[in-house]
Order: C-alpha cells, then structure tokens, then sequence
C-alpha cells in the first residue's frame, strides 16, 4: 500500500478539480445542440424525432450520471487512505455494472423503441423516424455508462485532466461527423444517431483503456458490486424525486395556458444550465472530502465544506446577478412573443432569489455524496418533495395561482433542501472517517 495521500484544501485545487470538470458536465449538451442544429435543417419530422428519442436516451445519461457520483465518493476515500489500487477497482467493478446495464439498455431498445416512440410522439411519422434513431443511438449506451464509470473513479483519484480529454475529444470527433454523415454522405437522421454512437464508444473505449493500463485485477467482485448498487439505489431513489417534481411543475404549468408553459420552459431549462455549472464545484467537493475522510482527516474533510460552500454561494450570487441583469433580454433569445415574455416577467424574480441558496445546495450535496451520507440526501429529497413542492404545487393548480404558484412550489423545494442540509453540515454528524465498506 502506498502512503496515504495528504489531502489538499486550498482554493487552488477546488478549481484544479472543478474546472476541467465543467468543461466535461458541458459537453454533452454542447454536441446536443450541434446535433439539435444539424438534424433542423433535414425539417420538423427529423427534429421531432431527435427530440422524442432524444428524451428515452435521457434516462441512460441519468443512470450514468448516478453511476458516476456513487463511484466518486467511493473511490475517493480509498484514494485518501492511500490505498489507490483499492480505488482503481472501485472503477473496475463500476465498469462491469456500465457494461452490462449498457448492453442491455441496448438490447431492450431493439424491439421497444417502436412502441416507446409511438407512445411519446403520438404522430406516426415521427414515431417511424423516432424508432429508428433510438434502435441505432442505443447501441451507444454500454459506451455511455462506461465513461461514466471512468469518470467516477477518476474523479475519485483527483484526475479530472484525462477524462477532459477523453470527453472533449470524442465528442469533436462527432460534432464534425454528424453534418459529414447527414448531408455529403446522405444517411440523413441516421447519420446523426452513427454520430452519437461513435462518439459514446470512443469516449467509452478510452475511459476502458486507462482503466486496463491501470490495473491486472479486472475480474468482477460481486461483494463490491452490491455495495455499489446500494448506493446507486440511494441515488436513484433521490434523482426520481427531482424528475417528479419537474414532470409536475410543467404539467402543472401547462394548464395555465402556452405563454405559461414557454416561459416556464425557459426558466428551467436556464435553471438546469445553471446546475451543470454548479455541479462542478460539487464534483470537486466529492473527490476532496471523500480523500480527507479516507486519510482519517475530518477536519482536512470540514475545512473543505467549508470552501466549496463558500464557492457555491458565490456561483450563485454571480448567476443571480447575470440573470437580474438580462431579465429584459434573455427572454427574446428564445422567442418573440410578447405574451410569453409578460410570463417570463412573473418567474424571473423566483429565478434570481433562489439561485444563491441553490449554490450552497448543489455545493453541500456534493460533500455529502463524498462523504458517503447519500441516505440523509435521499430522506431530505423525499421529505422536501413530498411534503413542500408536490402539496405546493397541486394548491397553485387548484387555486389557479398562475406561474408564480409553480415557481413558489419549487422554491419551496430548494429552501427546505437548504435549512436541513446546512443543519447537517453543521452538525458535522457526516465527517466519518475510514474507508467505508
């Protein structure tokens, strides 16, 4: 074993850790845009079907995303121990599990993406081309989740320079395919979905690869496995508490008429821009409090809370102010009407004062997904759901509270998430030392 790895607390490193890491949270949607942009000009059935098929490939990027934050923390503590074999093979069991829920995504999207695109678009013609991007795209989930894996672990070991690489590059490489396959080749929406497959297994194969170079011992342990998936379990339990909650916000905001929706479309999808860009100081709080907790440092582990805490507020005031300051514009970049703008108007001020609780938010979830206390996150997300926004929201329907209405049940949401994790930051009950097992 080596010697245990000092951990480092300083603000130099947060953003060492932080910033290659929000180039590679921001990738992904970048290319979705480029693909988005390539695909419109074939004309509305192509884009519609990207669109529908876009969104059942959504959930194999949310299970990769878990897969990731869980191996993070695991293998960050191992890595503090000193112990960076046993964090490697974090990385290897997370990337027997992305293989095989890859392949079988794959699989299962063979004979099901007729019927999920049929139930999803609802017109025929963009249900046939629907069904057939998703049965090519598929094919690209083991690649997927298996860069997920690599992301995990390395974030784990506190490398965020190669995974940098590996994403960026991949995804270039099919930004310049997608239009290449689409028009000079004429393979049209299926180019596109070849674009993203290569794309996922590229990125994939390289993750792959520096794991093998890594290590001999790539035989699956189920023991590890299992203590994994628990703390996937954890995870996705609390991830499917926050799609209920935006599912029934723009359902709810839907029936207060077009304007209403639109705007509402706008705030949130500007809101989830915002928390990719937030996460990265939670992928750097996950790495550094894990190492501080695995090297038996509680203090290393609270001094680190407390930065990025602080770092969080202020990415949070700082999109604050750039929202106050575009509330007049923003709304135009994406459309013209001025009834949605008058919607918009109503949103913007829940939009703005939310957004520094929301840092310390993101921020603290990241230093208790790296302390291992996803179970307390998991109760507090259920709790603040099921007990604040959801009840929240139904009164704004019921009452016919407008947009205003929805956006205090979210708000409602991000306040109660705050006071209980602050309070257990506070209490330093989360600050375990050792290698969890």
């Amino acid at each position: 074993m080596s010697s245990p790895a000092r951990p480092e607390t300083d603000s130099r490193r947060i953003a060492q850790l932080a910033l290659p890491a929000l180039v590679v949270l921001a990738a992904e949607p970048l290319y979705v845009l480029v693909d988005t942009a390539v695909v419109g000009h074939l004309g509305p059935v192509p884009l519609a079907a990207v669109a529908v098929s876009g969104t059942v490939m959504s959930v194999a990027v949310w299970l990769g995303t878990l897969m990731a934050y869980g191996t993070t923390g695991r293998a960050a503590r191992r890595f503090g121990a000193g112990d960076r074999e046993a964090a490697v093979a974090e990385g290897v069991q997370a990337s027997w599990t992305a293989l095989a829920v890859g392949v079988l995504l794959a699989l299962l999207a063979q004979p099901l993406a007729g019927p999920l695109a049929q139930t999803l678009s609802g017109d025929p013609a963009t249900a046939e081309a629907a069904a057939g991007w998703l049965r090519v795209a598929s094919l690209g989930a083991p690649g997927l989740l298996l860069a997920a894996a690599g992301n995990g672990w390395m974030r784990g070991v506190q490398d965020t320079r190669r995974p940098l690489f590996f994403v960026l590059g991949a995804n270039v490489l099919s930004a310049v395919l997608c239009p290449l396959l689409v028009y000079p080749v004429g393979w049209g929406l299926t180019g596109s979905a070849i674009a993203n497959v290569v794309a996922q297994s590229v990125s994939g194969f390289l993750f792959l690869y520096a794991l093998v170079r890594e290590t001999r011992y790539l035989r699956p342990s189920p023991h590890i496995i299992g203590q994994q998936l628990r703390v996937g379990r954890d995870l996705l339990i609390r991830g499917a508490a926050f799609q209920a909650c935006f599912l029934s916000a723009t359902a709810v905001a839907s029936r207060f008429g077009v304007e209403s929706v639109g705007a509402h479309q706008i705030a949130l999808q500007l809101w989830f821009f915002s928390a990719l860009a937030l996460d990265a100081v939670a992928i750097a709080a996950q790495s550094l409090v894990g190492a501080a907790l695995g090297a038996g440092s509680a203090a290393g582990a609270i001094a680190v809370a407390r930065k990025v805490t602080i770092a969080g507020g202020i990415a949070g005031v700082v999109f604050a102010l750039l929202a106050a300051a575009g509330s007049d514009a923003i709304p135009g970049w994406f459309t013209p009407d001025p009834g949605v703008h008058d919607q918009a108007a109503l949103v913007w001020p829940w939009f703005i004062g939310l957004m520094p609780f929301a840092g310390v938010v993101y921020a603290l979830d990241g230093v208790l997904i790296g302390a291992g206390d996803i179970r307390f996150l998991r109760n507090i997300t259920l709790a603040a759901a099921l007990l604040g926004f959801l009840p929240a929201i139904w009164i704004a329907y019921f009452f016919d509270l407008g947009l205003g209405g929805v956006w205090a049940g979210l708000a409602l949401l991000i306040l109660i998430r705050f006071v209980t994790i602050v309070w257990r930051w506070r209490s330093g009950r989360w600050a375990v030392v050792g290698v969890q097992r």
